[in-house]
């Protein structure tokens, strides 16, 4: 029997995966000793999409109280320092041919909301919008949030340069 990630988040992208055909593979680093004996945050998924460039992602659930997509506004798309630097780490420890993506997982709140015309996935009787950004986007324009909480986020404009829809980005 397969087992999913308890985070709604991760199990809506999951099945986002599988409905798309992506291949992948968890990474559990409870379950992986070659995770647990690395002192580094672990990544969420090792995709690979028909592009060809293995992808390391990390999955950040967030949720959308707006109304509409059709400027991009209104997302929130903070990650800890530690998400930003596991993330950088991996990517070096995989080498070349692997990047680092984070991909924002958006649960819609609202009812009536103009997605304009961007992919909306349903699953468990929510709604969800997936956008990825890479790595190297997010370190070159990320700013910190709060550094009690040790954050960083990305400005609203970089964000709108940044974010691709992850149908664009995986197929």
């Amino acid at each position: 029997m397969r087992e999913f990630s308890p985070n709604h988040y991760e199990r809506a992208f999951e099945n986002w995966l599988i409905d798309n055909g992506v291949e992948y593979v968890t990474a559990d680093e409870h379950r992986n000793p070659a995770f647990a004996r690395h002192k580094l945050k672990s990544f969420d998924f090792l995709l690979y999409p028909r592009s060809g460039q293995v992808i390391l992602a990390e999955v950040k659930g967030r949720k959308f109280k707006g109304t509409s997509f059709e400027k991009l506004a209104g997302f929130e798309c903070w990650v800890t320092t530690e998400d930003v630097e596991g993330l950088t780490k991996w990517q070096e420890v995989f080498g070349p041919d692997h990047k680092g993506v984070f991909v924002f997982a958006y649960k819609v709140e609202n009812i009536d909301v103009d997605f304009d015309g961007r992919e909306v996935f349903e699953f468990e009787a929510r709604r969800y919008m997936f956008f990825a950004v890479r790595l190297d986007d997010y370190r070159n324009s990320m700013k910190r949030r709060s550094p009690k909480w040790q954050t960083v986020t990305l400005p609203a404009e970089k964000f709108r340069q940044c974010a691709v829809q992850i149908h664009e980005f995986l197929l």
